[in-house]
C-alpha cells in the first residue's frame, strides 16, 4: 500500500478514536495503541519498523515543544522540586533498580547494558495521564507535575542511557556519569533559553500570524540540534525554550499570533501524539519476529518486561509515597491557616497519601521507551528481547495503567478541582482587568496612538463593553449550581447571539450565491462572523 494512502487512512483512524474515546471513557492513546496491536497481528500484514532516529530527533522535539509552551512556566517554577525529584532522582532509582534485575535475569548481559535498559523504560508519558486527570478535574498542581514529569525524564533517561551505552565500550566512573549529567543540562537549558529568548525576539517584531507560526516550527529544531551537537540534552533544550516562548509570548506576540500558534501547535501535537501510539502498537509483528532465540523465547521475555513492569510500579510507589504523606503532615501541623480544614483547603495545599497514591498510579510509559529501546547498539547481548522487554513495560503500564486511573483516582479520595471555585476565580480576574481598564479610561489626559482625543460617547461605549464583560462573568460563577433551570442573562445573550450569526451567515451564503458583493469583501464578512462565533463558542467552553 502506497505510503499516503497509509499515512491519510491513520489519520482517519486517529481523528475517529479520538472522537468517540470520550464516550467510552478511556483515553485515546490506549486504543490506538491496542487497535495498532490487533492490525499487526493479522496474517499478511507487513511488519512496520520505525527507525528510533526519526522518533527521537525528529518527532519528539515538537512533541515536547508542543506541551513546553503549554505549560505555564510559574507552575514550572512553583512545583519544581516535585518536577525534579521525579524527573531526575526517580529515574536514576528506577535506572538502578530495573537494572540490577535484569543483570540478574541475564547471564551474558553487562551491567553497562543492564542500566541502559533501565534508563529506557524509566521515563514517563503524561499524555494519558494527563488527558484523563483534566478531563476527571485532578488538582491543577498535581497535572502540572504529571505533565512537567514527563516534559523532563525523557531528557534525564537519554543522557543516562547515553552514559550506560559509552561504558558499554570502556570504563566510566560515577563522577564521569554525574559531571557529564550536569554538564548536558546547564549547557541545554542555556541553548535553550538562547533559543527562546532570541526567537521570542524575532517574532515579537513581526506582524503578520502566518509568520510567526511558521518561524514556531523550527524552533524545537534550533534549539535540538545543536545542542545534541555539543553533547548536551537536545530534548532538555527543547523544553528550556517551550517554556520561555509560552512565557514570554503572552507579553510580546500580538493576539492573532498567539492565536494562530495556539490552534497550530494543538492540531499538531494531536496529531504526532495519536500517532506516535498507533505506530508503537503496529510494530508488535516486528518485535516479535526479531525475537528467535530459543534459549529466551517470546513468552519469557515478556515474563521478564512484566517482572520489570511490577518492579517500577514498586519503586515509585516507594518513592513517591513518603514525601507526599510527609509534606501533607508538615502542612497540617505547621503552615495551614487558621480554620482551615481538608474540607476546604487551598488549591495549592498538599494533596498528601491520596495524591500520592494517584500521582505514583500515573507512571504510564510510552512511545519515546521504545524508541530509545530500538538505539540499543546492534552488538548489545539479547537485544531482541530486551526491546520486546521494553515494549511490554510500555504496552502494560499504558494499558493497565491508563485504564484504571479513572477508578483510582475515584477511590482515593482526593480532593478534586471545583469548578465553582475557578468560576469564582475567573471573575475575580475579570473584575481586576476591568479596573485596570476604567482606570486608563479615566485618565483626563487619555489620547490615541495619533494624538486624537477620544470622543466621550467612545470612551463610553468601551466602558460598558468592560462592564458586561466583568458582569457575565460573575453571572456564570453564581447561577452555575443553582437550582433553577432558567438559563443566565448572559447564557441567554450567548444563545441568541449565536442564532442571529446563523441567520447572518445563511444572509452571507445568499450573497455569495447571487454574487451580489466582491469576493474580497465576502471574505472579509465570513472572517468578522467566524471570530465572534469562536469566541462566544470558546465562552460557552467556561462553563464545562
Amino acid at each position: 500500500m502506497r505510503n499516503e494512502v497509509v499515512a491519510v487512512i491513520g489519520v482517519i483512524v486517529i481523528v475517529g478514536v479520538s472522537a468517540f474515546a470520550p464516550r467510552l471513557k478511556i483515553a485515546a492513546p490506549i486504543i490506538l495503541v491496542l487497535i495498532g496491536v490487533g492490525i499487526s497481528i493479522i496474517p499478511g500484514v507487513q511488519p512496520v519498523v520505525v527507525p528510533s532516529a526519526l522518533i527521537l530527533a525528529v518527532v519528539l522535539p515538537p512533541l515536547l515543544y508542543g506541551s513546553a509552551i503549554n505549560l505555564p512556566l510559574a507552575d514550572f517554577r512553583k512545583n519544581i522540586v516535585s518536577i525534579t525529584g521525579l524527573s531526575v532522582a526517580l529515574v536514576f532509582v528506577s535506572a538502578f533498580g530495573t537494572g540490577v534485575l535484569l543483570f540478574v535475569l541475564f547471564p551474558q548481559l553487562s551491567f553497562a547494558s543492564a542500566i541502559a535498559l533501565g534508563a529506557v523504560i524509566s521515563p514517563t508519558d503524561a499524555v494519558s495521564a494527563a488527558s484523563i486527570a483534566k478531563r476527571l478535574g485532578l488538582p491543577h498542581r498535581l497535572t502540572a507535575v504529571i505533565e512537567g514529569e514527563s516534559l523532563v525524564n525523557d531528557a534525564s533517561a537519554l543522557v543516562l542511557l547515553r552514559s550506560a551505552i559509552g561504558a558499554t565500550a570502556g570504563v566510566v566512573s560515577v563522577w564521569q556519569v554525574g559531571g557529564a549529567f550536569v554538564y548536558s543540562v546547564v549547557v541545554a537549558a542555556v541553548v535553550g533559553g538562547i533559543v527562546g529568548v532570541v526567537t521570542v525576539f524575532v517574532r515579537s517584531k513581526l506582524r503578520d500570524p502566518v509568520l510567526t507560526t511558521a518561524i514556531s516550527f523550527a524552533v524545537p529544531f534550533l534549539a535540538y540540534v545543536p545542542a545534541e551537537a555539543i553533547g548536551a540534552s537536545g530534548v532538555l533544550s527543547v523544553v528550556a525554550a517551550g517554556l520561555l516562548t509560552g512565557h514570554f509570548g503572552a507579553k510580546y506576540f500580538t493576539a492573532p499570533s498567539r492565536i494562530s500558534e495556539r490552534l497550530t501547535w494543538r492540531t499538531l501535537q494531536f496529531l504526532l501524539e495519536n500517532a506516535v501510539f498507533l505506530i508503537m502498537g503496529l510494530q508488535l509483528k516486528g518485535l516479535l519476529e526479531q525475537v528467535v532465540d530459543h534459549d529466551l523465547s517470546v513468552p519469557q521475555s515478556i515474563l521478564f518486561g512484566l517482572l520489570a513492569t511490577a518492579l517500577l510500579i514498586i519503586l515509585r510507589f516507594a518513592f513517591v509515597m513518603p514525601p507526599a504523606v510527609f509534606m501533607a503532615w508538615r502542612y497540617w501541623r505547621r503552615a495551614a491557616p487558621p480554620g482551615v480544614t481538608r474540607a476546604n483547603a487551598p488549591a495549592d495545599a498538599p494533596a498528601g497519601a491520596a495524591g500520592g497514591v494517584v500521582l505514583s498510579w500515573a507512571g504510564m510509559r510510552g512511545v519515546v521507551t521504545l524508541a530509545a529501546a530500538q538505539s540499543l547498539p546492534e552488538n548489545t547481548p539479547y537485544r531482541p528481547q530486551l526491546i520486546l522487554i521494553a515494549f511490554t513495560v510500555a504496552i502494560v503500564t499504558l494499558v493497565v495503567q491508563g485504564t484504571t486511573l479513572p477508578f483510582v483516582i475515584r477511590f482515593s479520595g482526593i480532593r478534586l478541582a471545583d469548578p465553582a471555585e475557578e468560576r469564582e476565580e475567573f471573575a475575580e480576574l475579570i473584575d481586576e482587568l476591568q479596573e485596570a481598564g476604567r482606570g486608563m479610561l479615566d485618565n483626563p489626559s487619555l489620547v490615541l496612538a495619533d494624538g486624537v482625543v477620544p470622543d466621550p460617547g467612545v470612551v463610553e461605549r468601551v466602558r460598558r463593553d468592560a462592564l458586561l464583560r466583568s458582569q457575565s462573568a460573575w453571572e456564570l460563577a453564581q447561577t452555575a449550581d443553582a437550582s433553577t433551570t432558567a438559563p443566565a442573562p448572559n447564557q441567554q445573550y450567548r444563545e441568541l447571539r449565536l442564532e442571529v450569526l446563523r441567520v447572518e451567515r445563511e444572509t452571507l451564503l445568499d450573497a455569495r450565491e447571487r454574487e451580489s458583493f466582491s469576493s474580497h469583501v465576502l471574505t472579509r464578512a465570513h472572517e468578522m462572523l467566524d471570530l465572534e462565533e469562536s469566541r462566544l463558542v470558546q465562552n460557552e467552553g467556561l462553563e464545562d
